[in-house]
């Protein structure tokens, strides 16, 4: 399979994230229904687009804590411990980010800190579409967890003819403990968890992966609520020398492309007859692949091969694309890793394919796409925290400081900020009158 071709300098990997206008209307109006009608419109909604068959019938929007457990109870011994497993590994890797309080003393007796809090509560979108993604409910949910949230609140669409949400969701939430799941998905349940309905208490923070519906309302509800990201297409950079073995490139690749039709693979060597075998292998793998329509597609709109003179200047593409996720297919990766400066995560060497951080290794894999890592870092702890400062002024500190902090409000114009300083210096009682 041939991948496009380009010169290092001239690549550039600006995806365009817009919608079309339909769309955000479409989007706005859900949201609207659901802030008006509440409960009603979930439920017109939810049989419009995810499960007919709930019509006519009586179901509430919540599911049965017990069927959670029956799904979990279904499943096969070995997919039961490799969640646990998996499960585990990222709770470890997280408590290593929780915040300690910080105090200090100033030198006049004044004290001051900043003490962490988790949010009350936390709602988390879990996808029901091309595929269910319990490592997506693990990956969500077990940071809200360790950072502490009193509530975390799950919703997942219904699959056709069950009215439930995927069997692996359910086992997932079953495992962590997640008691509160709803039966709704789309632009529809991220209203709910915004803004409230007579059956989904509005929540403080959302996150997880949806389409493109879940997108645009997630930024359109940011402000009311907050978000983790408006995320993009999956997309990995693989950066390789001479030393890398084609056949792990092209499977590293086709497991990036096989996630949607919009994925991104791009390649970035310095050796271009390593590209030349890497397309055979390519066209190889994909023949047995079960979602090869899905990779093929994505490889010839989003895939390329970037030709680099040297390591230096392919770590300099990565740079300046910012991606999810970055290969280090080369010699000395651990030399390379600290040249990285914006990237969502980063595997290091030969056997440590991207996968590895999907499911099991502990790090997040909610990511940072569409070139977002130039700012925004993969999804944690302290995603589900907020600092709060605290200060504590003895008489004798704020004699001491008076006269600065009365020289900065007035200069800005703000009696009344110099008098709540002076008014503490000056005699008489308590109730404004004189003694």
């Amino acid at each position: 399979m041939k991948l496009a071709r380009v010169e290092a300098g001239s690549f550039d990997w600006r995806r365009n994230a817009s919608a079309d206008d339909e769309a955000v209307r479409r989007v706005a109006e859900m949201v609207a229904q659901v802030r008006r009608e509440g409960d009603r419109a979930l439920r017109r909604y939810t049989e419009e687009f995810d499960d007919p068959g709930l019509a006519g019938r009586a179901w509430t929007l919540g599911v049965d804590p017990a069927d959670l457990e029956r799904a979990w109870a279904t499943l096969d011994a070995p997919l039961q411990r490799a969640l646990e497993r998996a499960a585990d590994r990222i709770r470890r890797f997280h408590e290593r980010q929780r915040p300690e309080d910080v105090q200090a003393a100033g030198s006049d007796g004044e004290r001051m800190g900043m003490t962490w809090r988790p949010l009350r509560r936390a709602g988390v979108y879990a996808p029901g579409g091309r595929a269910a993604y319990p490592s997506t409910v693990l990956m969500n949910v077990i940071p809200a967890q360790v950072a502490g949230v009193d509530e975390v609140v799950l919703v997942s669409p219904p699959q056709r003819g069950t009215g439930l949400p995927h069997p692996l969701v359910m086992a997932a939430a079953h495992l962590l403990g997640v008691r509160e799941v709803y039966r709704v998905g789309g632009a529809q349940a991220i209203a709910a968890l915004a803004y409230g309905t007579e059956s989904v208490a509005r929540v403080d923070k959302i996150a997880g992966p949806g389409n493109l519906y879940v997108a645009l309302a997630k930024r359109l509800v940011m402000g009311d609520v907050g978000i983790d990201s408006v995320a993009g297409p999956s997309e990995v950079f693989i950066v390789t020398d001479e030393t890398a073995d084609a056949r792990f490139v092209a499977a590293d690749l086709l497991a990036q492309a096989e996630h949607d039709p919009e994925a991104g693979a791009v390649l970035v060597t310095v050796d271009a007859g390593l590209a030349d075998a890497v397309e055979r292998e390519l066209e190889r793998q994909l023949a047995d692949l079960p979602r090869r329509e899905i990779a093929r597609a994505a490889l010839e709109r989003w895939g390329a091969v970037v030709v680099a003179p040297t390591l230096e200047e392919a770590i300099e593409v990565v740079n300046r694309s910012a991606p999810e996720h970055v290969e280090l297919l080369v010699r000395e990766p651990d030399r390379w890793l600290p040249r990285v400066r914006a990237a969502g995560a980063v595997f290091l060497g030969a056997h440590t394919p991207e996968p590895v951080g999907d499911y099991y290794a502990g790090p997040n894999h909610v990511l940072p796409t569409h070139g977002t890592a130039r700012f925004a870092s993969g999804l944690g702890v302290l995603d589900f925290m907020r600092r709060m400062t605290w200060v504590a002024y003895t008489p004798e500190a704020l004699e001491r400081h008076r006269a600065d902090i009365v020289a900065l409000a007035e200069a800005e114009g703000l009696a009344a900020h110099a008098r709540a300083v002076t008014i503490r210096a000056e005699g008489g009682s308590r109730d404004g009158g004189s003694e």
